[in-house]
């Protein structure tokens, strides 16, 4: 009998396939037939899982959203409960920068789909959304801090959010080595440290 091809996982050795080409190679070695050289297939097989570069950085994008959610989910698993929102935001922030492997690759992935999304609506469109929900997450945890107590009452939510959202602008000094992952760390740590300072609230721990 013939074998069996899992499309699902084919498509996930493509997506990762372009991460490294990119990660290795730069934007500029982003083509179909590069992408198939790297995930050891040819570029027909290539071709009939993806049509086009766009959808084949489609996929790859929100494969990476996947897996950064993924990240994020593990971390907060191993928080203790109930969770205190700072370590929350934390692990949503740190997770987002590029400090290991996987989330090195997945940050250069993303400055490629920005980059193709410029001169792409339909891209652009989806690159828009994507970030959208991931800010409307961010906003919905410093809405319940404030809620609860956690942060003063007149902080301004919808600022709060920019300005932590804001932090990861890291990234870029990171890739190019114009800070130490240290100093992007303790900056973090030393923005949530202000944000958390209440006199009532429960406090950090």
């Amino acid at each position: 009998m013939p074998k069996q091809v899992d499309h699902r996982q084919r498509r996930e050795t493509i997506a990762r396939a372009l991460w490294r080409v990119v990660e290795q190679q730069g934007v500029r070695h982003l083509t179909m037939r590069d992408v198939a050289q790297e995930a050891g297939i040819s570029l027909g097989q290539l071709q009939h899982y993806f049509r086009s570069r766009a959808a084949m950085l489609s996929f790859a994008m929100d494969f990476a959203g996947e897996q950064t959610a993924l990240r994020v989910g593990r971390a907060l698993a191993e928080l203790p409960e109930p969770p205190h929102p700072r370590q929350v935001l934390r692990v949503m922030l740190v997770e987002l920068l590029p400090l290991h492997a996987d989330a090195r690759a997945q940050s250069r992935m993303s400055a490629a789909y920005v980059l193709e999304a410029l001169h792409d609506e339909e891209l652009h469109a989806r690159a828009r959304d994507g970030l959208l929900q991931g800010r409307a997450m961010v906003e919905q945890v410093v809405r319940q801090a404030i809620a609860d107590g956690y942060i003063e009452p007149d902080r301004d939510p919808v600022l709060e959010t920019n300005l932590l959202l804001a932090l990861t602008g890291f990234t870029t000094l990171l890739e190019l080595d114009a800070v130490t992952p240290a100093a992007a760390l303790e900056a973090v740590e030393r923005y949530l440290d202000r944000l958390f300072e209440t006199e009532d609230g429960p406090g950090r721990d």
